[in-house]
């Protein structure tokens, strides 16, 4: 029997960024909704977020990007790289700053294969803990941090750059 792989992960290259822009705001409308204000998830723009994912991808800055290739092309990705929070050692501590997946693949195992590989290489970078951060209300989202091993550790913060406040919580998990 010949079993196709759900989708090849790979590193992301500037070739990518019109569909990972796509991904991050279709995402965004689905994942947030409820959670932000609609008119603003309405005006989201993948137009927007092109000319800012062609930059992180020409010039990634120590963060790095991870695409999931489907069936239809590129239906996810992760980005991850040193902490960026003041209370942790960037040299230990990791981040993982996305995975945003296109609505049609949530809960087919692909966020699970970005999750697996993003770790995969923090754990290859020598961090030993990770961090990610994870709006307060996204249940759903924070069950999926839960599989894969991650806990929350009491830190919270408060996004109000918007207009609107979002609070999100951080979540550690520690490597072998």
């Amino acid at each position: 029997m010949d079993t196709q792989p759900l989708a090849l992960i790979r590193v992301a290259t500037t070739r990518d960024a019109a569909r990972i822009a796509a991904v991050h705001v279709r995402s965004w409308q689905a994942a947030y909704r409820g959670h932000m204000p609609q008119e603003y998830l309405d005006g989201l723009d993948p137009a927007d977020r092109l000319r800012r994912w062609q930059q992180w991808l020409s010039e990634p800055a120590g963060d790095a990007v991870l695409v999931a290739d489907g069936q239809d092309g590129v239906c996810g990705f992760s980005s991850f790289g040193p902490t960026r929070d003041e209370d942790d050692d960037p040299g230990q501590v990791g981040e993982v700053r996305a995975i945003y997946l296109m609505p049609a693949v949530i809960g087919a195992g692909i966020g699970r294969l970005l999750m697996d590989a993003s770790v995969e290489h923090l754990t290859g970078a020598g961090y030993r803990e990770l961090t990610l951060w994870v709006l307060a209300a996204n249940a759903r989202a924070r069950r999926f941090y839960d599989l894969a091993c991650f806990c929350p550790d009491g830190a919270v913060k408060v996004d109000d750059r918007d207009g609107f406040r979002l609070e999100e919580v951080r979540y550690r998990r520690s490597l072998p």
